[in-house]
């Protein structure tokens, strides 16, 4: 059976716009890829580590827990063996408790690549594959989280290249998601239903060609190399 890991903040754990509730599992996009995989033949099981507000690598200064980085190693350890885990961060970097810019959230997912190549895992089992995904671009906030995202949309420019950019360098897979999807009109951060389902078949289908060719009905703990 093929592991995926899902690491991520808001836009993987459901969400719903101006609201504090959650899509239920078959309609975020960790459940409609599981789902898409599932229906194309992949023996596979998804994981989903998500929490609303988590950055890469720096703290929320109200919220413990949304550092991304502290715990990682043990999350990987504690689902091993895995063939893959597909990570989407960086928008939380950009709220206005922060000053970062593109190239600096970059160096964050940076950091969790790193973390994860160096967990704790059990003599034997493969260091999963990665999947960097570039999340949408920030619309204009609005709504409760107005304040909190002040000026997100300027300091969050060029992100999508900055994290192109560090995969190559890191030679992980990548997969930018705003050709594909677009935020919420509601808040201008977070994913409306159909994103949900039209950006899990995205990943599914990059999964299916880019990473996973080939190991359909594979029954293995991991994918062959």
């Amino acid at each position: 059976m093929n592991q995926v890991l899902i690491y991520g903040d808001s836009l993987s754990w459901g969400l719903i716009p101006n609201t504090r509730n959650r899509l239920n599992f078959a309609q975020r996009w960790p459940g409609v890829f599981e789902s898409t995989l599932l229906s194309a033949g992949y023996s596979l099981r998804v994981f989903e580590n998500c929490i609303n507000g988590r950055r890469t690598v720096w703290p929320d200064p109200f919220k413990a827990g949304r550092n991304g980085a502290i715990g990682l190693a043990q999350v990987v350890e504690m689902h091993s063996p895995l063939s893959l885990i597909i990570m989407m961060l960086g928008v939380n970097d950009f709220q206005s408790s922060h000053t970062n810019t593109a190239s600096l959230s970059a160096m964050g997912s940076a950091r969790l690549i790193d973390i994860i190549r160096h967990a704790p895992i059990e003599p034997g089992m493969p260091v999963p594959e990665i999947l960097v995904i570039a999340p949408p671009v920030l619309g204009e906030p609005k709504g409760e989280i107005v304040d909190k995202f002040a000026g997100a949309i300027q300091r969050s420019s060029g992100l999508s290249d900055a994290l192109h950019t560090m995969a190559s360098e890191q030679a992980v897979f990548y997969f930018d998601a705003a050709p594909v999807i677009h935020t919420s009109e509601l808040d201008g951060v977070h994913l409306d239903l159909d994103q949900h389902c039209i950006l899990g078949k995205a990943i599914a289908e990059f999964v299916d060609k880019s990473i996973w060719s080939g190991i359909r009905n594979h029954n293995s703990s991991y994918p062959a190399p």
